[in-house]
């Protein structure tokens, strides 16, 4: 039997690049997918390729940054295949600018197909999930939550999918739903103005695939949580934001006591760590 077979799964943003990759690979391990793209001709085309190779999908033409049009894809997943299994809140945006030539109106539509389609469409699933009694969500998140050059939106948008997905997992687990992220280096077309991606093999989406089918199969029961960082050769866990040690504690402090502090105890914590002389 295959690793998700009689299971259906979402896969927004799924018409090209590491959506597609996702949603073949899914197919091909038995699911039943919906492919979800803003761009409907593209979703019909992957549908289509998945249905010619014997594998079962409908195609969604709609923007995940619209709660209806969200909602509405967790919707025809229930009705086309009778449950929701999984969800991979994949579709996302991307530009680089300098600070100063930030663009207000590209910096919203990163927020709303970053964090607001993530959202819209993971509380819908958590709705249906939480009623059937289980279910996996899986977000793709981006090691530019760190903080990229000439990526703030960017990146403030993959911080904030960092943090929904370890919320959703504290929520969720209670009701039998995992919630994990990963955060793949790929050659895709948002990558292709990224200097830090190149294409090469290794940068194939149809390398990270398998990541994201294992999160979705039973094979990674239990697994909640998590931020899976995967280049195609190179699998490694991201750390977790978290209160890092010293902890000190005054009963008052002085502008002078947080300086020496910092200077001080808490120097060796600080990441990136300062220059030797940086007052």
């Amino acid at each position: 039997m295959s690793l998700l077979s009689g299971k259906a799964v979402v896969i927004t943003g799924s018409g090209q690049g590491l959506g597609r990759a996702f949603a073949h690979h899914a197919a091909a391990q038995g699911a039943a997918v919906v492919v979800n793209d803003v761009d409907a001709d593209l979703a019909h085309e992957v549908a289509g390729e998945i249905r010619a190779l014997g594998g079962r999908a409908v195609p969604h033409g709609g923007s995940v940054a619209d709660a209806g049009q969200a909602a509405g894809l967790i919707d025809q997943c229930v009705a086309e295949f009778g449950a929701l299994d999984g969800l991979v809140n994949n579709a996302g945006v991307n530009y680089r600018a300098d600070p100063w030539d930030d663009d207000a109106v590209r910096m919203r539509e990163v927020v709303e197909v970053n964090v607001l389609g993530p959202l819209y469409c993971g509380t819908a699933a958590a709705k249906v999930m939480r009623d059937q009694g289980g279910g996996v969500i899986v977000n793709v998140g981006s090691g530019s939550m760190i903080g990229q050059r000439r990526a703030a939106a960017y990146s403030a948008s993959k911080g904030a999918v960092a943090s929904m997905t370890a919320s959703w997992a504290a929520d969720l687990t209670a009701h039998g739903i995992r919630v994990n992220a990963v955060a793949p280096v790929a050659w895709t077309r948002m990558a292709q103005h990224d200097p830090n991606v190149v294409q090469t093999p290794q940068h194939s989406p149809d390398r990270v695939a398998p990541l994201v089918t294992y999160l979705l199969s039973d094979l990674s029961a239990g697994l909640t949580g998590q931020i899976l960082r995967f280049r195609g050769d190179i699998l490694c866990v991201l750390r977790q934001t978290a209160i890092k040690d010293p902890v000190l504690e005054r009963e008052a402090w002085t502008v002078e006591d947080i300086a020496e502090a910092i200077d001080g105890d808490l120097r060796a914590a600080l990441e990136p760590p300062p220059p030797a002389r940086w007052k």
